[in-house]
């Protein structure tokens, strides 16, 4: 039979095994114990965390830490807050659900056991499945309206042809000549909604290569800035990837950071090797990590989840196609573009897979 003494030490050593973030306070909402999970959750180790006050480490939405925690203690009643963002002490934020259980002991004073629980590679996950579903759909609407769209447009095209021909006064084919441009217009807008038709044309490819001769086309494009920066991996392999989609796709990325950056900006290639990521609903064990980043006014919120939709920019003048094609593109090579905004910092995630699946 175990003895009273031996009964806290196995409570300790089964939070200790637990993947779940565990900490200990005391009535006075010091920290008295955490497992190795929370170690690994906020990256710091026991010995820097023990003896803090709750306000000082645990995130809570309306920074009332202190308050929430000492209601708790006073009511005995448990609350569970979900999402919170806290931010590392590298300025990284992780995100997680947050349980408060207090703890009345007929013979000890009182305590507060918090579980967080981290959901970022779940919400992650989640925003991925959507990201791709809401793609898809668009790609197969703006599909279905071009191809209505382009049948018309060849007879309008053909009709203004044959009536230039017919027309006895020279000067009156301007105008059949703008109906002409016009349709090759909209017919080249069409043909770029609809994006490549042609199988991707795969072999190895080398992601730096890819990258350099993007940052020298802008650089070309746009010489006197902004600067463009890299910080590459030189580890990362080759892999099957068709070269022309991939520096199309980083192109329009790097073209719109630029004109976000301006020519006093700064835009950043970055590229790192992610292990056991999950793209959509399938799991790689190596994955491409590219990011083109800028510090330019940030993305409106008001489009920010609407960026990868035709037609929707945030630059005067803009065609609103860069962002879908590139998707489209990246998609393509079963990887997913993704963005994060805000003002003085826009980072486009490039990720994708390094192992080749035969689908």
């Amino acid at each position: 039979m175990m003895t009273p003494a031996a009964k806290p030490a196995l409570e300790r050593m089964i939070l200790d095994h637990l993947n779940t973030a565990v900490m200990l306070f005391d009535k006075d909402l010091y920290l008295t114990y955490l497992n190795p999970a929370a170690e690994v959750l906020f990256e710091m180790s026991a010995r820097h965390l023990v003896g803090q006050s709750a306000a000082g480490i645990l995130p809570c939405p309306d920074h009332y830490t202190h308050a929430r925690l000492t209601a708790a203690l006073a009511s005995r009643h448990p609350f569970t807050e979900r999402e919170i963002n806290f931010t590392l002490a590298d300025g990284r934020t992780k995100t997680v659900n947050c349980t408060v259980l207090p703890l009345h002991h007929f013979d000890a004073d009182e305590e507060v056991l918090v579980e967080l629980y981290q959901v970022d590679r779940q919400l992650r996950i989640t925003r991925e499945e959507q990201l791709i579903s809401q793609h898809q759909a668009t790609q197969a609407l703006i599909r279905g309206l071009a191809h209505e769209i382009k049948n018309p447009l060849g007879g309008l095209r053909g009709a203004a042809q044959l009536l230039e021909q017919e027309l006895p006064d020279p000067s009156l084919r301007e105008y059949t000549r703008i109906i002409i441009d016009e349709a090759d217009r909209l017919q080249s807008l069409m043909n770029q909604m609809i994006g490549p038709n042609l199988m991707p044309r795969r072999a190895r490819v080398n992601i730096h290569d890819v990258l350099e001769h993007v940052r020298g086309l802008i650089l070309a494009e746009s010489p006197r800035g902004p600067e463009v920066s890299r910080d590459y991996d030189p580890s990362i392999p080759d892999f099957v990837a068709d070269q022309d989609r991939l520096i199309q796709a980083f192109l329009n990325l790097a073209r719109n950071a630029a004109a976000a950056a301006g020519v006093h900006g700064k835009i950043e290639l970055r590229t790192r090797v992610r292990r056991q990521l999950t793209i959509g609903n399938r799991r790689h064990r190596l994955v491409l990590q590219a990011q083109v980043r800028d510090n330019g006014s940030g993305i409106p919120d008001e489009i920010r989840d609407q960026i990868f939709f035709p037609m929707i920019s945030g630059h005067q003048g803009g065609t609103g196609l860069g962002l879908p094609i590139a998707q489209e593109l990246i998609n393509q090579h079963g990887g997913l573009i993704e963005c994060e905004s805000r003002p003085g910092d826009t980072t486009f995630f490039v990720y994708l897979p390094l192992e080749r699946h035969n689908d």
